[in-house]
């Protein structure tokens, strides 16, 4: 019996109980502290240590210690170390050193503390499982998240350049990373950064977005081949010969690919020191990259079919006002013109006459509608939008919306210059009849078929009204 005081079967019940306390511990690092901490207890040393390896299991990871580091003893000092390892899958070690009464550890010890590091090795397989699939549904609606924002309606989806910088900045996100960065290739064969969200300073942003990798670099052949590169330090890496990858450690450059085509890489870059990214983190990260590249090719179609759509509603919208709107205004013009010439008393045909002037600036101006409307939406506003616009804002101003008229082919005539000299022009007549007590009747007339008093052609724009002071008069020679 004395044999067995103190004996396994005396510390069961401690280590039963310490089992039972880390099988319920969900979270793994208070789980390691008490697996050191019953360690030294039930075997009577001075200091317990559990030392891990990453997820990979090809370099250190956390490190728990009960006192003192085991490996801190005086040469000679009892030592006892288990590998923790569960299936053959090497996760760590555990290991005790110093007993209290200055002996050596036996085989009891030495059974304990393998029951200890099977329990930490159950306890370390369970939490990467319950780590790796949060981590991975953490990617799949990432991903979700990018094609819903890149495939939004036209009222809520940006330019192309932004949809870049949505899927750089969910990436940077996902991979827990300082940047991210999508790359696009350049006129010369290298690749230049299009889109970036990170962490880091302006400055730092303002440097990537003038750096390039040129055509050289192997970083650039790998990825134009289709091929992600990865790098544990990507500042001393000697693949790199881009300025910016001083500012970083472990990276990540990924193709983004479509049915074979290579469109451009996704950049994740964490900062110099921090935590290189795992077998897992690399796999949920080229995943995405390839799930992003395939989003982006489905927005463009799907922009380019909400464009043509656009297109050919315009289109009809132009033809409707054309073939339609304009005939019948035409047709009741000149039934008054004819009722004018048949009118007996002079204000009637006064009144008749002026019907017939805005008959015919109303026609004018819906030329003008269709004009823009044939430009499409991606045009820049054309003069004839400018003009339309400045008469559109003065409206409430002057109490009734200014009659305007484009005679020729104003857009022709007038180069960038000319034509903002013209809406400045515009805009300060308006403005000046707007100044005015009483409602004005403005009239606005943009003739691309004028002549000067010395023969030159030119375009004259013209701004008079009932009410307004005398007409603003700008020309300018073509």
């Amino acid at each position: 019996m004395r044999a067995l005081a103190g004996g396994p079967i005396s510390r069961l019940p401690q280590l039963l109980e310490a089992l039972v306390t880390v099988g319920s511990d969900h979270d793994l690092r208070p789980a390691l502290d008490r697996i050191a901490e019953t360690a030294a207890a039930l075997t009577g040393a001075r200091r317990a240590e559990v030392s891990t390896l990453d997820e990979d299991g090809d370099a250190p990871g956390d490190l728990i210690t009960h006192g003192a580091s085991p490996r801190a003893g005086q040469p000679g000092e009892a030592l006892l170390e288990v590998p923790i390892q569960v299936q053959g899958e090497l996760f760590g070690t555990l290991c005790v050193a110093g007993k209290d009464d200055g002996g050596r550890f036996g085989d009891a010890d030495l059974h304990l503390v393998r029951v200890l590091a099977t329990e930490a090795g159950i306890a370390m397989s369970n939490a990467r499982m319950h780590a790796a699939a949060r981590q991975r549904r953490r990617w799949i609606e990432g991903t979700a998240s990018v094609t819903t924002a890149l495939l939004a309606g036209p009222e809520t989806r940006s330019t192309t350049s932004h949809a870049l910088t949505v899927v750089a900045e969910r990436g940077r996100e996902l991979a827990e990373a300082a940047t991210g960065a999508v790359l696009l290739p350049d006129e010369e064969g290298g690749m230049e950064i299009v889109a970036i969200s990170t962490v880091l300073s302006d400055a730092v942003r303002d440097e990537a977005y003038r750096a390039r990798i040129p055509p050289r670099s192997p970083v650039v052949h790998q990825v134009r081949a289709g091929l992600a590169v990865f790098s544990d330090d990507f500042g001393a890496d000697p693949r790199s010969i881009s300025p910016i990858s001083r500012h970083y450690g472990p990276m990540m450059l990924l193709p983004l690919r479509s049915n074979g085509r290579v469109l451009g890489a996704l950049a994740l870059c964490r900062k110099p020191g921090e935590g290189r990214f795992s077998h897992t983190e690399r796999t949920l990260a080229t995943q995405f990259a390839s799930q992003a590249a395939v989003a982006l090719v489905l927005a463009d179609r799907h922009r380019d079919r909400e464009r043509l759509a656009v297109f050919e509603d315009r289109d009809r919208i132009a033809r409707d006002l054309h073939d339609l709107v304009i005939q019948r205004l035409f047709a009741t013009g000149m039934l008054l013109e004819t009722a004018r010439r048949k009118a007996q008393l002079p204000e009637v045909a006064d009144g008749v006459g002026r019907a017939v002037d805005e008959l015919d600036a109303t026609i004018q101006e819906i030329r003008s509608a269709i004009i823009a409307l044939q430009q499409g939406p991606a045009a820049a506003p054309g003069l004839r939008t400018r003009v339309m616009r400045e008469a559109d804002a003065a409206t409430t101003a002057l109490g009734s919306r200014p009659s305007v008229q484009f005679v020729g082919p104003i857009e022709a005539r007038l180069d960038d210059e000319g034509a903002q000299e013209l809406v400045a022009t515009l805009a300060k007549a308006l403005a000046g009849a707007s100044a005015s007590t009483e409602p004005v009747r403005v009239k606005i007339v943009v003739d691309a078929l004028a002549t000067l008093l010395d023969g030159r052609s030119a375009v004259r724009l013209t701004v008079s009204g009932v009410g307004a002071e005398e007409p603003t008069v700008w020309e300018r020679p073509i």
